[in-house]
This record gives structure tokens, sequence and C-alpha cells, in this order.
């Protein structure tokens, strides 16, 4: 007879790891240093900044971690070449695009 074995991984993610470490490359652990650095300086924006500025501000380093994390978990459940195409393409197209801009630019000028 042959045995069937299943091999069967998993693991709990949660907002404190289940009070484990955490590496320093994560972004929880630059979140929650910078969090606290922010309590401790007790900061507030600068009086030059527009009011719904200074109303963002609060809430800006969280959407930016929201949107990494988005971001990170879909090119994770993409395959790898679509992800380099992607990759690719932004690189090579945001060069163009300013070579284009700038060449109508100096023939603006003229």
């Amino acid at each position: 007879k042959r045995r069937c074995t299943k091999n069967i991984s998993a693991s709990k993610r949660d907002n404190n790891y289940g009070g484990n470490l955490v590496d320093e490359d994560m972004i929880v652990l630059r979140k929650r240093i910078h969090e606290m650095k922010m309590k401790e300086m007790n900061y507030e924006p600068p009086s030059s900044w527009m009011q719904w500025e200074k109303l963002y501000y609060a809430n800006y380093d969280s959407d930016i971690c929201d949107a990494m994390g988005f971001l990170q978990t879909k090119l994770m459940d993409t395959r790898p070449s679509l992800a380099l195409a992607m990759m690719l393409l932004i690189v090579f197209s945001v060069p163009t695009s300013m070579v284009v801009v700038m060449f109508r630019f100096a023939t603006l000028l003229r």
C-alpha cells in the first residue's frame, strides 16, 4: 500500500503577530516607530498648511501603509512574469513620456 501524506502549513496573521518580535524591515514595525515618534514630539503641522492638509495629515501614514499593503498583496498573487512586465512597462514609459513632454516644451519655446 502507498501512503498518502498531506502537509498543511498555516500562519496566524494579526496586527501584533501574536506578541512576537517583528523584523526591522516590516512595514508594521516602521509604522509603529513612526507613530511613537509622532506622539513623543507632539507634532503639529505647520501653520502655512491648508486646513484640509492639516486634517488629512493624521491619516496619511496609515493610508500609505494600506495602499502599499494592497499593492504588495496583489503583486504576491500575480505571476512573477506579469509583475516584472508591469514594472518594465512603467520603467520605460515614464522616461519616454518625459522625453515627449520636454520635446513639446522645447518646440513651444521656439
